[in-house]
């Protein structure tokens, strides 16, 4: 795909990935700063940050405190799921996206929950379950728990024309994510909303994102394991 048709995020990054693997910049070669990458894309500071925050998750920059960033060593090794957008992917591969919003709602947290988040139990959470469809065909269900302290308009967000991914993102920039992935079977509810039996395996990946100084946001993605694959990249 040529860089001019790629998200704009994505213009920076397929062109640091061009510089890196052309050999243009070696390893431990500085990366232009963000205010240079903003001048020369014409693009917010804002998604120049991103797309640099997302290269360093995959491995490729290094960003060092009172440097600024540069190209990683070649002997880091790296194993890296990055964090993307469903709808983004989904068009990548030339398909239509479409969701579903099930539950938009403000609940209190658990026990488990506020500890994920470093909040007393009972705290305010914001609360959205979606089903994410490829072309008709549902390929996760969405659910996310997320914190009103880093997203105090969540609920208002319009989950028809944006995703929950893509609006995190957005207004609350990504400093830090972990994750799991396990295979398991479906819940009733679960097997209803993807349209698979209860004996199908799923892939589930729970993500956990921090954005400053606080848990932005915790999803529980599931996906049905006969429509869908995650992979992941080694880099030496």
């Amino acid at each position: 795909m040529p860089i001019s048709t790629l998200p704009a995020y994505e213009q920076v990054k397929a062109y640091v990935k061009a510089q890196i693997n052309s050999g243009a910049w070696r390893p431990g070669d500085a990366v232009p700063s963000e205010s240079a990458l903003q001048e020369q894309f014409g693009l917010s500071r804002m998604t120049v940050n991103r797309a640099i925050k997302e290269l360093a998750v995959e491995g490729l920059v290094s960003r060092v405190q009172g440097s600024g960033t540069v190209v990683a060593q070649l002997h880091r090794i790296s194993s890296t799921l990055a964090l993307r957008d469903i709808h983004e992917e989904i068009l990548e591969r030339g398909h239509a996206h479409t969701s579903q919003v099930l539950l938009l709602e403000t609940v209190r947290a658990t026990a488990a929950m506020a500890r994920v988040f470093g909040l007393n139990a009972g705290a305010r959470l914001f609360h959205s379950v979606l089903v994410h469809f490829e072309n008709q065909v549902p390929i996760q269900l969405e659910d996310r728990h997320v914190n009103p302290a880093s997203v105090p308009d969540y609920l208002s967000a319009n989950f028809h024309i944006t995703t929950p991914t893509h609006y995190l993102l957005t207004h609350a920039p990504l400093t830090e994510a972990s994750y799991s992935i396990e295979a398991t079977l479906p819940s009733l509810a679960e097997a209803k909303s993807l349209s698979i039996k209860r004996t199908d395996s799923c892939l589930v990946l729970t993500r956990r994102t921090v954005s400053g100084q606080h848990v932005a946001s915790q999803a529980r993605l599931v996906y049905p394991g006969m429509r869908y694959s995650l992979s992941g990249k080694f880099q030496l």
